[in-house]
């Protein structure tokens, strides 16, 4: 018999023995939470009158065509309150403190969307706010830093490590063993000890069951894939949740392939040879290590994608075989973005662009009476500088440039 908060053989709670009350009341009021419906209909209109749900299935017309196969829809999760996937789980948590009558949050974020959507959270319910970032993402996510603070959060850049989310994530947890008797952390993924995998992937389903009544009145019949990009995995978890007990339709997470995988600057857990079982963090899945179990550096050019461990319940359900994975490198992102913004006006956020790459790459070889659906996780706004960077659009140095000079001057 499997024992509470394990998927098969991956997740469990490794926690300090000071946090063990914590859990204790975090998993009695979670399990409260599930058993009440009228919580999770308090969270469904939350969520439909503060946020944008449902979010609507966006028929691809020109991708479609350009491609010749599968019929393309696009989950719009960027069209929601803060532009992405995240204030699905953050406002539920938002909700479950209320119930804990908790004062504060905490929280990690890689790129930014997460700290956004909390520190939103945070100032509609009243709760004081702190967010922890890495250093580098700080620099590589500015507009979020900046709507963080502006919202009344406090962001404090991790410089340890390789001041990336691995970073900010130890950080918030030393920041919750000192304060937990007041503070909540929210965790941002379908990571970290349990209850957090089962926690943030109930609310995340909101997506999956959208999308599965969504492509059903929209096209009549269920998609023959639906692909998500995986970091941590959330967005792929509350996607898939609405198709996991359709055997017939192929679900498929997109890793940040990086610079190849070849050259170990990549964060593919599931979808290359580097990584291997071990325990961080509070829990069991498979992570980019070395042979002395110490955490490898990873790289994207997505911020939000380059964690060096995976959802153990996506682990699981990679190694039962029912979802494949696969990885997408930094230069084919840049170029499905391009083609995506160019053929539909859709501007998806560098981490869904990993998604759009492996579904461009398998689109041709279905038949047009097969749908897919994206999951575009989030808007790419967020991602201006890295793009224009990626780009090398001169019209944007120039920009910068003077603006760099303006800032000066004052």
């Amino acid at each position: 018999m499997i024992k509470p908060g394990y998927y098969g053989q991956w997740g469990g709670a490794f926690i300090p023995e000071i946090l063990y009350e914590t859990f204790r009341e975090l998993n009695a009021t979670f399990a409260r939470c599930q058993a009440d419906k009228t919580f999770w209909q308090e969270y469904v209109e939350l969520m439909s009158t503060y946020s944008c749900r449902p979010t609507p299935l966006t028929y691809a017309e020109n991708l479609s065509r350009h491609f010749g196969g599968a019929q393309i829809f696009i989950k719009r999760e960027d069209l929601n309150h803060t532009g992405a996937h995240k204030a699905n789980n953050v406002m539920g948590q938002g909700l479950l403190v209320k119930r804990m009558g908790k004062k504060r949050v905490i929280a990690e974020t890689g790129a930014g969307q997460h700290g956004v959507a909390t520190a939103t959270m945070a100032a509609k319910f009243g709760f004081a706010c702190t967010i922890y970032m890495g250093e580098e993402d700080v620099q590589r996510q500015r507009p979020n830093v900046f709507w963080m603070e502006k919202l009344g959060a406090t962001v404090v850049p991790v410089t340890s490590g390789s001041r990336t989310l691995k970073d900010a994530i130890n950080e918030a947890f030393r920041d919750w063993v000192a304060n937990m008797d007041t503070t909540h952390y929210v965790m941002g993924t379908v990571c970290g000890p349990h209850p957090f995998p089962a926690m943030v992937a109930w609310f995340q389903s909101i997506i999956g069951i959208e999308a599965r009544k969504q492509i059903m009145q929209h096209f009549g019949k269920l998609p023959a894939r639906v692909y998500a990009c995986v970091g941590g995995g959330s967005n792929a978890m509350g996607i898939f949740q609405g198709f996991l007990d359709d055997r017939e339709v192929e679900l498929i997470g997109v890793e940040a392939g990086g610079k190849g995988i070849a050259t170990k600057q990549h964060a593919a857990r599931l979808a290359s040879p580097d990584a291997s079982p071990g325990v961080a963090q509070g829990y069991k899945t498979m992570f980019l290590q070395d042979s002395d179990g110490q955490m490898c550096d990873t790289h994207s050019v997505a911020a939000g994608l380059d964690y060096i461990g995976v959802s153990p319940i996506l682990t699981d359900l990679w190694e039962k075989g029912r979802v494949r994975f696969a990885a997408a490198t930094d230069a084919e992102v840049m170029a499905a973005l391009d083609l995506t913004i160019k053929q539909e006006g859709i501007i998806p956020a560098l981490e869904s662009a990993h998604a759009f790459v492996h579904a461009f790459k398998e689109a041709g070889s279905l038949s047009k009476d097969e749908a897919i659906i994206i999951n575009q996780s989030g808007r790419g706004d967020k991602d201006i500088f890295t793009i224009a960077h990626a780009f090398d659009d001169p019209s944007w140095k120039a920009f910068i440039r003077e603006k760099g000079k303006q800032y000066a001057a004052d």
